[in-house]
């Protein structure tokens, strides 16, 4: 069975946690070096997974203030229909 990339197993394993209510809208997700600390990977991948999430409409980034849960995640349709994810 192939190995799944990092970045892949952790924008999964946060998509996970906020579809449970884990993290619930508004939430500030762990800070990078928690996260580097938790899924035991470098700095790279954490924030590979985040870029794809926030791509996604699902988290956002504050400078200087963390990572936090949108307030209302878009469903996947409407992603698809303004163009967020496509591929050319």
């Amino acid at each position: 069975m192939p190995r799944v990339p990092d970045r892949q197993r952790i924008a999964q394993d946060i998509r996970d946690k906020i579809a449970s209510g884990e993290y619930n809208p508004g939430d500030k997700l762990p800070s990078l070096r928690e996260m580097i600390a938790h899924y035991g990977v470098s700095a790279e991948p954490v924030r590979s997974a985040l870029l794809v999430l926030q791509a996604e409409g699902l988290i956002e980034g504050h400078q200087g203030k963390g990572t936090y849960v949108s307030p209302r995640p878009r469903p996947p349709e409407s992603r698809i229909r303004h163009g967020v994810g496509a591929t050319r």
